[in-house]
């Protein structure tokens, strides 16, 4: 199976997932926000795993470039970011940025940590 085959198969899986989180925290009143924050913590904490256990080759782009890749969304916490500044939201705008940063790269660290 080639690597190419195996970030569609991961981001088939991560894509969908995103949905479906996204739309469970929605009916459970929470915001779109919130499900961008926890798929993009989330798959910083898997990603971070692969890397501190050393994961390569086609598992890392199975699970890394194709399911953590689809799983977190960089354009969804831009456009959220973009409609903060445009609603004159800045300290939202500015908080939303700080926590996917700091929670993202926390979780990254921790789950290199765990798995190193």
């Amino acid at each position: 199976m080639t690597a190419w085959l195996l970030v569609a198969v991961g981001a088939g899986i991560g894509a969908p997932l995103r949905f479906a989180v996204t739309v469970a925290l929605r009916d459970r009143g929470a915001t779109t926000h919130a499900g961008t924050l926890l798929v993009n913590v989330a798959g910083s904490l898997v990603f971070g795993v692969l890397v501190g256990g050393d994961v390569r080759g086609d598992a890392l782009a199975l699970v890394g470039t194709g399911f953590c890749g689809a799983l977190t969304t960089m354009s969804t916490l831009a456009l959220e970011v973009w409609d903060g500044i445009v609603e004159r939201r800045m300290p939202h705008a500015v908080a939303a940025l700080a926590l996917h940063l700091v929670l993202g790269l926390g979780a990254a660290w921790l789950g290199w940590v765990l798995a190193a």
